[in-house]
């Protein structure tokens, strides 16, 4: 398969969660909060204390792909609305695919929520097939689990 068969390399989720976008928000900037609602069940744990607050920060997450290590570079930042990271093997640059999430809010204690996951400037042959497998739905599981977490606490 040549990757010009690919439909696109960017994939995105949307739904509107029953929770202000600061909580929302706090979920997401909050990496030690992030295996409670990886709909891709990719993330295993993260050390408490890499809050994300600025483009420019770097936080470590292990994956549960035989406990690895990865830096997540932060590309993009608006507190409460945008963040944005490039992961990658600690030490290395990023292979080129990018996890982004967008909140907007809509009314009273309610935000619309937009995952993506853009593989455009993916380099790493290997990576291609898990890319290729991160669908709109494994997205919207994300922000499922996150719905769930942020409309009960």
């Amino acid at each position: 398969m040549t990757d010009s068969i690919d439909v696109s390399r960017v994939v995105s989720a949307s739904r509107e969660i029953a929770a202000n976008a600061e909580r929302i928000f706090d979920l997401i900037a909050d990496p030690a909060q992030q295996p409670r609602w990886d709909g891709n069940e990719n993330l295993d744990q993260a050390p408490d204390g890499q809050r994300v607050r600025s483009v420019g920060a770097v936080f470590t997450m292990t994956i549960t792909n035989g406990g690895q290590v990865r830096e997540n570079h932060i590309v993009e930042f608006e507190e409460g609305r945008r963040i944005a990271w490039l992961p990658s093997e600690p030490g290395k640059d990023s292979p080129g695919h990018l996890w982004r999430w967008e909140l907007e809010p809509v009314g009273d204690n309610r935000t619309r929520v937009t995952h993506t996951y853009d593989w455009s400037n993916l380099t790493d042959e290997k990576r291609l097939p898990r890319a290729r497998a991160t669908t709109s739905d494994k997205l919207l599981a994300s922000i499922d689990r996150l719905a769930a977490l942020a409309e009960s606490e």
